[in-house]
């Protein structure tokens, strides 16, 4: 890294190379030009598996938020708890909202990274793409890459006077409104101001308490600012500000205490075995229960405490700078977020978990250098990141005492601060064969203090303060180098084939039970990328990938009264295929289809089980052998990961009427299939999504000027809510199962307007 900035100096310049790469989209429409490799490029040139989704299909699908993203982005696989969001791409990803948990996708808005699953949850508006890459990406994205990376880009003020704006009325009240205006300023660059408002009611009834749930309402707005004052000078800036006020998604719920519904007293009925037969007590876990079948996914009760109210807020500045100073570009990004969030959970059977304060704080920071010497591109830089979360909550029964008392209540203060250095190397071997190599070195430091209330009788719905009974005082720090090593084949313009080694780092931590370690990957990947046709618009794309996962974070949700607890899995093995076709048959006829197949599975994974007691108070078993001088812990070798379907496909097809003088109006269809999944790594019956698909279905008309277009949809045309959060919990002397579930059928008119 060293020996690239020594050499700045005397590199060749690759500013012009993004300005010629833009231009060449423009005339080639065939060409999508992304920034994954920190420098503009051809998808079809870039060696990593990755899906990139344009502002205006983003559009189409109706997609104003991340949970939405898999609509259009198969490759995730995306999961809503109340609050938080998740996400998890090849079977990688992170199942827990623990406080000092981290994810294991990096995501970017612009080169500002996010790192909570509460703050994941936020609205995107006005993008001009997404690029969705696929496997580790530990040299250039660092920390917490080992899945992938998502790199949201906003869309940039234009030099001329535009406007943009679409409007959308459809079932369940909904109504969206978003757009956009380009004002030019003296020929140095141009400001932009957009905006979103969307809202929709509730998706869910609740027959117990007469209400709906899952309905929500957001307002954003963005100033963007860009400044090219001098030739090889850019400046881009961005304020936002966004709202979301939410009735969260109700979870659906079974009581296991009900009559009819427990295991017995052997554990021998309605699918619960028991778990540690050795030891004192019998101790069951529903295995292979059944109630979710029961569940109807539309109207269901909920929770006897009510809905649950949400508030989010969050403000936003971000920047960029590059400068060509003709050796190199020197390129700074950075962001800051605060973020507050107000959320009265409703808990089933009769819980709240309050939220009185909760705040995220997050700021990154980086520098880096680009250049090109004797054909060898190069680039080097540093990151610093600094996240602070403040929050203060409690777990809260309205039936104890007269005025409700808490069963757990609780703060958290936790500063988190990682700071890295990176460099890479494309080196061309001979005129078709490239070496690429990257290393990357990030040291990660976290401390909490954690105050832990207990039970407190009798306090009504207030917030704990003073000094807590319990505090902890935690530490974590760590260090890490990740690398890239791999070789491009490209015999001409229209092919690339592809083959590395990489390596992905997510930082170790705490939480309210103890410490856990650092999770790494070593991936291997094969690829190959296919361009061709007399317009070269057709493209064929395929890779083979195998993971060595080793002390994989795994969360468990032992008792709603502790939190959950994080285990390192010794051991997980994921390995798959992927192939992507795309092809215009003809001026008129579009046809498109992917193919996503994995195999993962713990091979080893030391945890504990949440368990029935019966007639005891038991909620956890963590120990199945009863003599104390011999531990066994459960191991759930074999399972599966969370979130893992071995199979998407999905198929599209886009039909044009051309009308000459009187416009085009398209057709299209667009159909998922996903195999059955689990949502726990505990593989129970009850946390099993059965094989489905979607199907979308849109019908676009535009005037031969496209100044505005018109747009019937159906998005789920089959109605399907797939599970997308199941967990069995004990919490006292209550024992529930509960289940989230997603988006129902939706439709509706879209208008638009552009010029």
């Amino acid at each position: 890294m060293l020996a690239g900035s020594a050499i700045a100096a005397m590199a060749t310049p690759v500013f012009a190379q993004e300005a010629q790469g833009e231009k060449a989209s423009a005339i080639d429409p065939n060409v999508i030009i992304v920034t994954a490799q920190n420098r503009a490029q051809n998808v079809q040139d870039v060696p990593i598996a990755m899906s990139v989704l344009g502002g205006e299909k983003l559009e189409e699908a109706g997609v104003t938020d991340f949970n939405q993203m898999d609509r259009v982005a198969p490759a995730l696989n995306i999961t809503n708890d109340t609050v938080f969001t998740r996400v998890a791409i090849r079977g990688v990803g992170t199942n827990s909202n623990d406080e000092a948990q981290d994810q294991s996708i990096a995501i970017n808005i612009d080169g500002e990274y996010l790192n909570r699953a509460n703050v994941l949850g936020v609205s995107l508006f006005d993008m001009e793409r997404v690029e969705v890459l696929r496997g580790p990406q530990g040299t250039l994205y660092g920390r917490n890459a080992t899945g992938g990376a998502i790199n949201f880009v906003t869309r940039k003020p234009g030099d001329v006077f535009a406007v943009n704006l679409t409007g959308t009325y459809g079932n369940y009240d909904q109504i969206t409104l978003d757009g956009g205006v380009d004002v030019p300023l003296a020929g140095i660059g141009g400001i932009r101001l957009s905006g979103l408002f969307d809202k929709h009611d509730g998706y869910f009834y609740h027959p117990n308490i007469d209400a709906r749930s899952g309905s929500s309402e957001k307002k954003a707005g963005r100033l963007s600012l860009r400044l090219e004052p001098t030739d090889g000078l850019r400046i881009d800036l961005a304020g936002e500000y966004v709202k979301v006020d939410s009735i969260l998604a109700a979870n659906a719920w079974t009581n296991l205490n009900a009559a009819g519904n427990g295991p017995g007293a052997d554990c021998s009925l309605n699918g619960f075995e028991e778990i540690a037969p050795l030891t004192p007590n019998v101790q069951c876990i529903p295995s292979n229960t059944n109630f979710l079948s029961t569940i109807d996914r539309d109207s269901y009760d909920a929770a006897f405490t009510g809905v649950s109210p949400s508030e989010q807020e969050s403000k936003v500045v971000r920047g960029k700078v590059a400068y060509d100073f003709g050796p190199a570009i020197v390129t700074y990004t950075g962001g800051y977020r605060v973020t507050d969030q107000d959320a009265d959970i409703a808990l089933a059977p009769a819980y709240y978990f309050y939220d009185f304060f909760n705040r995220t704080k997050t700021q990154s920071h980086e520098l880096r250098l680009n250049g090109t010497l004797n054909g060898i591109e190069w680039q080097t830089g540093a990151f610093y990141f600094h996240e602070n979360l403040r929050n203060s909550r409690g777990l809260f029964s309205p039936f104890i005492g007269p005025n409700g008392s808490f069963i757990n209540a609780f703060r958290r203060d936790v500063t988190a601060k990682s700071w890295a250095a990176f460099g890479q190397v494309d080196v061309p071997l001979t005129a078709t064969l490239t070496a690429v190599g990257g290393l990357r070195y990030t040291h990660d430091k976290r401390h909490g203090l954690f105050d832990n209330y207990g039970f407190v009788f009798n306090s009504g719905p207030v917030e704990q303060t003073g000094d807590a009974p319990s505090q902890l005082d935690l530490d974590a720090k760590g260090s890490k180098v990740t690398w890239l090593a791999g070789l491009n084949y490209k015999p001409n313009a229209d092919t690339l084939i592809y083959g590395k080694v990489s390596t992905g780092y997510k930082a170790g931590g705490f939480d309210s039970v103890g410490a856990y370690d650092p999770e790494t990957n070593t991936a291997y990947e094969i690829g190959s990328k296919l361009t061709f046709g007399d317009m070269r618009q057709h493209k064929f794309n395929l890779s083979g990938y195998y993971y060595d996962y080793k002390d994989l974070q795994v969360s468990v949700l032992l008792d709603n009264s502790i939190g959950g607890q994080i285990f390192n899995a010794g051991k997980a093995v994921i390995w798959g295929a992927e192939a992507e076709l795309s092809i215009g048959l003809d001026e008129h006829n579009f046809f498109n289809a992917s193919f996503n197949y994995t195999n993962a599975e713990y091979k080893d994974l030391l945890a504990s089980y949440v368990v029935y007691c019966v007639g005891c108070g038991d909620i956890g078993v963590g120990d199945l052998d009863p003599d104390p001088n011999n531990i066994v812990q459960p191991n759930l070798a074999g399972n599966k990961p969370p979130q893992t379907p071995k199979f998407v496909i999905t198929m599209g097809y886009d039909h044009i009427f051309d009308f000459g003088s009187a416009g085009t109006l398209t057709a299209s269809v667009f159909s998922k299939f996903k195999s059955s999944y689990f949502t726990d790594i505990f593989n129970y019956r009850d946390s099993k999504q059965k094989a489905f698909t979607q199907t979308d279905l849109t019908l676009l008309y535009k005037p031969e000027d496209e100044r505005w277009s018109v747009q019937a949809f159906v998005r789920n045309l089959e109605n399907e809510k797939p599970l997308t959060y199941a967990a069995y919990v004990a919490a006292g002397p209550d024992d529930v199962y509960t289940w989230q579930f997603g988006t129902p059928r939706t439709y509706g008119i879209r208008v638009g307007i552009d010029f």
